[in-house]
Order: structure tokens, then sequence, then C-alpha cells
């Protein structure tokens, strides 16, 4: 599993189950007939029309809910959801298969088989069994799809190439049907094993742009169109998408963080922290009514701190990291449920080290509190990279060039024993950046100038490579930005100017690396785009803290521009 879809997947561990809806479906028609007069909404997360052959109003509400919930990616709430409507209709083959489908996390590369195929054995013990219960054509064309994920033929690749085609065949033979595109639109974007394949993604956004024409009320419409374009080449089509989503789904928490994954692609530092600030609240609310503690870690909340660092407010994004040791070493103690102790605890050993390196390469305070912060053990191999990374990386910064290559050692030693895996297939990658950034930094302390950018264009070069992660850095430091920094302390404006525009294409108004283009244009003579750069900087930095690295820097140099 790649470091995005790692950080994704532990969004369903914050959400305590949602109270299904009792509310009645009398205006459906189960037959999908013409007394169907529009979509069956469900309080907080959109409207939909997917018609099944339930007789019994009641659990054809509460599949809707299940179909809705599984849109939004609230996998354990759609499984509750599926289950109450088999509760109140037995061998309801389209509840068993949408709570087969809610064990499929394509985005995330996550398939539980034994989970799938243990929800597909309630319709019989084989494949052919359950077939037989499908009496609807449509119904039974759903359920053959489904039945490839669990079949256990062939590799995962291989199956989810075939559910894919699947897929694909049962869009074209009902056309009208929305979630049948949907779920098309879905499987292209999980075929390429969560690592982006631009053609398929875009294809998948194309579909749901056009589902979301017909119903921009689905929250699948909006959700899929949204992944198929967050990257900073294509985000601007998505916008509208990512405006709609959190108005869609208000009471989903992945909803409104979602519509962030287009605003972070393009550098909109305000929204992004407001919608998860806002998926926060959503998750934080859910947990109290559950009686579930608050850990305030996690996907979100690594979003969120990323967002406030772009935006100065370094304050508040440590007192986020400083809540999320705190909250987390206080939860886990009281979750008596063992294998939900485990879930928690190990992606509170991944999140922690991910706030903590993010906190420090972002404050560029390298003896302060994030620095210092214990860190829980951790199986993660990128949590114990970045553990590594960071430690070495502020302790080179410092001059502390023996520990800071105690941490190189270490980064050479686990990279000697990870190989490339179709689980997480840009892991190596992202490790050896981490390592060619580290030791750059360290033979630049060192005085070998030459080695260092030599060391650092490798690990740019490298992440040019790479399928683009969505999200905050994955590498902590952005090879680009760290090559300019290299190069502008070389005297050389304006390859820095190129290294940092470079950091800025794949994360668009990052502001380490406008500060630094800033600091470049401005020593090679060139003022009028300096002082757009600079200015674009104090937008982005409208509310921030009084002692923001760059933030005197940029007021004084515009400030003496005026003034000459």
């Amino acid at each position: 599993m790649n470091a995005t879809i790692r950080r994704a997947a532990g969004v369903i561990l914050l959400v305590a189950p949602l109270l299904l809806w009792q509310g009645s479906a009398g205006a459906h028609d189960p037959t999908g007939g013409d007394a169907h007069t529009g979509p069956s909404p469900s309080a907080g997360l959109g409207a939909l029309i997917f018609p099944t052959s339930a007789g019994n109003a009641k659990a054809q509400a509460a599949f809707e809910r299940g179909a809705l919930l599984l849109h939004l990616f609230e996998y354990d709430d759609a499984a509750a959801a599926f289950q109450q409507a088999q509760s109140l209709q037995p061998d309801y083959v389209m509840a068993v298969w949408g709570e087969a489908m809610t064990h499929n996390h394509p985005l995330w590369n996550q398939l539980d088989e034994k989970a799938g195929r243990e929800a597909l054995a309630k319709l019989g013990a084989t494949s052919a069994e359950r077939a037989v219960k499908a009496t609807d054509p449509r119904e039974r064309d759903y359920l053959a799809a489904v039945e490839i994920l669990y079949s256990g033929d062939a590799s995962k690749v291989e199956r989810d190439a075939r559910y894919a085609e699947a897929m694909q065949k049962l869009a074209a033979r009902y056309p009208d049907d929305n979630q049948a595109q949907l779920f098309h639109a879905l499987a292209l974007e999980g075929r390429s094993e969560g690592v982006r394949n631009v053609p398929d993604y875009l294809r998948a956004a194309e579909i749901a742009k056009r589902v979301f024409d017909r119903n921009p009320k689905n929250p699948g419409a909006a959700h899929y169109w949204i992944h198929g374009m967050d990257d900073p080449e294509h985000a601007s089509g998505a916008l509208e998408a990512a405006r709609a989503l959190s108005k869609i789904a208000p009471d989903a928490g992945h909803a409104q963080h979602m519509t962030s994954h287009i605003f972070i692609a393009l550098g909109l530092w305000d929204d992004l922290v407001k919608a998860n600030e806002e998926a926060s609240r959503v998750v934080y609310a859910h947990a109290r009514a559950a009686g579930k503690p608050e850990v305030r870690c996690f996907h979100y909340n690594e979003w969120l701190e990323y967002g406030y660092f772009q935006q100065g407010r370094s304050d508040d994004a440590l007192k986020l990291l400083l809540e999320c040791k705190r909250s987390g070493d206080a939860a886990l103690p009281k979750i008596s449920d063992s294998k939900e102790a485990k879930k928690v605890a190990a992606r509170f050993g991944w999140s922690l080290p991910m706030m903590r390196a993010t906190a420090v390469i972002e404050s560029r305070d390298w003896d302060g509190a994030a620095v210092r912060l214990a860190m829980p053990e951790s199986a993660d191999a990128q949590a114990q990279a970045l553990n590594r990374f960071v430690v070495g990386y502020a302790a080179a910064q410092q001059g502390e060039l023996a520990e800071a290559e105690r941490s190189l050692k270490a980064l050479d030693d686990q990279l000697g024993t990870t190989t490339r895996s179709v689980d997480d297939p840009q892991l190596f990658d992202y490790l050896h950046i981490m390592r060619d950034d580290l030791a750059g930094l360290i033979a630049a302390r060192r005085g070998d100038m030459a080695l260092a950018v030599e060391l650092v264009r490798g690990a740019a070069m490298r992440m040019d490579g790479l399928a683009f992660d969505f999200g905050p850095p994955v590498a902590v430091k952005p090879p680009h930005e760290l090559l300019g920094e290299l190069l502008l302390a070389d005297d050389k404006p304006a390859a820095a100017a190129e290294a940092f525009s470079g950091s800025l294409r794949l994360a668009p108004l990052r502001a380490q690396s406008l500060l630094g283009l800033a600091r470049a244009q401005a020593a090679m003579g060139q003022s009028k785009e300096a002082r757009a750069t600079y200015t674009k900087l104090l937008e982005i930095w409208h509310a921030a803290e009084r002692g923001q690295f760059g933030l005197d820097e940029a007021r004084n140099y515009l400030a003496a521009e005026r003034k000459g």
C-alpha cells in the first residue's frame, strides 16, 4: 500500500458508526418503473436512484443508505446499512452484493478477500448457488462482477482488471443506471493498484461528471470526479465537484475532506484548512455519539497540519501535533476490543511520525518540540524511514553531522532490505529520495556542494519519474525544493529558480518553494518577478503568525521596492 493510500486508509478508523436511517422508501418503485419520482435522499449523505427487486420498502431504504455510504468510502457504516437491509429481507441479493463491496477499497489498493467471501456466502456456498438467488438479470450482472474480486483466481492485479472489464460491460448494458456508471468509473481508478494512471483517471472523471450532470446530489459522482482529477495539471477541471461535495454529504467526514484533494492541488490553502477542520468536526461528533475516544491524528489532521503551515500558522500546527500525541497515548489503553486497538495503534504508529516529520520540515525548528517528541513503536516501513530521515535532517541543519550520519546509515540499511512490490510500488523510490535528500544535505554541510547537488538532483529526477501522489509531500522535504536551496546557497540563482519552479509544478503555491523562488528572482535582479512572488506569499500568509519564517523578509523587500 503506497504512502498516500496508507494515509487515506486510516480515515475509516476515525468514523464512528452513523445511526441507520429508518425513513420510508414509499416513493420508491423497486422495479425502477414510472412510479419513481426522483432520487431517494438520505439525510446528510446525498441522494441516488438505485432500484432493486426488494419487496420491502424499509429494506430498500437501508440498501440505498448503504449505497450512498459506499460511494462516500464510509465502509464500516455502509456494511452496517447493508446488513440491516438483509435483516429486513432474507436473501436480498443486492444487499449482500453491497456488503461484499465494502471489503474492496480500490483507491487504497486494499481487498479483504476473507471478509468478502464470508459476505457472499450468505447467499450460498458457491458462485453458482448464489447466482440462482439473483432472479433479476441486472442484479445477476452486479453479483457476477463482484464475484470476480473474491474468486481467488489469478492475482489481485488480474482480478481488478477483469472486474473493471465486467463493470464496463455492465455500464454499457444499462446506460441509464447511474450507479453502474459510477462503479465502472471507480473500477477504472482502482485497476492501477493505487498508482495514478492518468488516462484511466481522466476517463473515470468524465464518466462521473456525466452522472453529476444527471444527478448533482449523488455523492459518488462528485467524489469519483474529484479522484480522477486531483493532480495539479487537471485539478481545476474538478473544482465544481469540490465545491459541491461537502454540501451534498455534510454528515460524512470523508466528503468534507475529499474537497481538499482539489484545493491542495491548486494551492487553495484557506479552503483546504476549512475542509479538514470540518471533516475533523464531523468525525469527532460521531465518535462522541458512539462513546469512542477522539484520537486527533490520522488523515484529516495530517492534511490540516500541513495546511496550517502553508498559511503561516505554525503554532496552530504544532498544537495539533501535540494533541495527536496526547490523545493517541490516552486513547489506546481505553480501547477494550483487541482487534480495534491493534488497528488504531497501527494507524497511530504511522500518523504521529508523519505529522512530526511535517512539523520539523515546515517549521524549520531544528531543535524544537517536534524533533524531541517521543515516537511510538511502528512496524510501518515508511514511518520508520520518516523518523530516521527527520532526526538526521534536523541534526544536519544544526551541524551535528555524526548524528546525521547515523540516521543516514539507518536509512541505507533499510533501503538495502527494501524491494519493489505490487502492494507498495513506489515505497522504494520514496525511501531512496529521503536517503538522497539527507545525504545531499550532509554533503553540503561538509562543504562538498558538488556532491550535494548531484545527490539531490538525482532525488528530484527520481521524483519526476513517479506517478503523482495526491496530498502533502510523501517524501516530506520535496527534493526540487532542497535542490533550489542548495543552488541558491552556492550562488547559482538561475538554476535555483528552475528547481523551485519544478517544486511548484508538483506542489502549487507551496510556501517554502515560493519563498525560495522569490529569493532566487531577487538575486538575479528580477525585481518585477520577485515582487509578484513575495506578494503572492503575503496573500497566502494573510493570517500568519508574527514570527513566521520569511514573513518580515517579504514585507521588507516589498517596502524597499516601493521606496525605490
